[in-house]
């Protein structure tokens, strides 16, 4: 099990707070990932008429959640589980499926390595590599699929490199785990914010392998994790059943539930997320490539993976001058196989993503 230093989450802004003084309400995080755009228009206009939902009940099953969520994803109805956010999920599923090895893509989220060691089982990494620029290569990648290991996990966009593994990537791993008996968690978090998300997701997929499940959720493009609403996908009716089978009742509380069905539906919204992160992530990208004091990787997720080039200056240096100025980015060299000259950032507003730029440039082009 490799070491996980301690880090700044993006959430953890009252431990910013009591560190460096500065009140919560006055940082800029560019380290949560979340939308900038903050909750669906039409969550915040119509969730307060539902507020007597909370003297009942939830149904059970949340058919009509489910619904919403096959139509907003395709999927079929009866291949979709619902949980308490995506963790939620990725415990049960790893309760259910009980692997003795994984193997996980790195650098990547620590949560997955933490539930398959929970549940008495061990964890092997395959390093992307920096001179590849954080690409799979997957045909070397399939090479390491062997009978030895009976679960793969891979985030995809994945978190932090930004980087994706394409459907016709996808189809070639999971007909490599079939053979050797692998099952397959892809985490699709980050999916929505791909600039061709089509050509990303699995969730196609699911109706013809019975080997993989897709999580997702609405804490980052929804910019609801309090919310706390997660979903999966697979074809495996066996693993639905045993998933369900698990799960406690009514783990969803009946706002989440209604809450889950107006964003789905909110096409406005949407929209409005993709035009602005397109936009603002291919301004970011354009600027940054000019500078010879960084390196950026081509980003798929709402958030970039940049390494400091200029001589002296390490990533907790960038974090500090950054945080005095109340913008919280995240230093990198937490992650598994990512040093002292990685950092991460997401995608803001336009004027947010400006005065980040500026402080960049403070320390990084004097």
């Amino acid at each position: 099990m490799l070491k996980h230093k301690d880090h700044f989450h993006g959430s953890d802004l009252e431990k910013i707070e009591e560190i460096y003084g500065i009140k919560k309400e006055e940082i800029t995080s560019f380290s949560a990932n979340v939308n900038p755009l903050g909750v669906s228009y039409q969550l915040r206009k119509t969730l307060s008429d539902h507020i007597d939902a909370v003297t009942s009940y939830p149904d059970r099953d949340y058919k009509k959640l489910r619904q919403c969520i096959a139509a907003y994803t395709g999927a079929q109805l009866e291949n979709i589980i619902v949980g308490n956010g995506s963790t939620e999920l990725i415990s049960l599923f790893i309760q259910t499926e009980h692997p003795k090895k994984a193997l996980i893509l790195g650098p990547t989220y620590s949560e997955y390595e933490r539930e398959i060691t929970l549940g008495g089982g061990t964890t092997l990494y395959y390093p992307l590599k920096e001179e590849n620029d954080f690409q799979m290569d997957t045909d070397d990648f399939c090479t390491h699929l062997t009978e030895g290991v009976d679960l793969l996990v891979l985030c995809n966009p994945n978190n932090p490199t930004s980087t994706a593994i394409t459907s016709t990537q996808m189809r070639q791993i999971l007909d490599t785990c079939l053979e050797h008996g692998i099952f397959v968690m892809v985490d699709e978090t980050y999916v929505e914010f791909a600039p061709q998300e089509q050509e990303i997701t699995s969730v196609p997929l699911t109706n013809y392998y019975n080997n993989l499940i897709i999580l997702r959720g609405i804490s980052k493009f929804f910019a609801a994790p309090g919310l706390r609403l997660g979903y999966a996908i697979t074809g495996n009716q066996d693993m639905v059943k045993q998933i369900n089978t698990r799960k406690n009742p009514w783990t969803i509380n009946s706002l989440a539930e209604i809450g889950g069905q107006i964003m789905f539906r909110d096409t406005e919204y949407i929209q409005e997320t993709k035009n602005l992160i397109f936009s603002e992530r291919d301004r970011i990208c354009r600027e940054l490539r000019t500078w010879d004091s960084v390196k950026i990787y081509e980003p798929k997720g709402n958030f970039i993976l940049v390494r400091i080039q200029k001589e002296g200056v390490t990533a907790e240096e960038l974090f500090e001058h950054c945080i005095k100025k109340g913008l919280m980015i995240r230093n990198c060299s937490t992650f598994p196989f990512l040093d002292e000259s990685y950092v991460r950032f997401c995608i803001m507003n336009h004027e947010q993503n400006d005065k980040l730029l500026d402080a960049f440039r403070e320390l990084l082009c004097p």
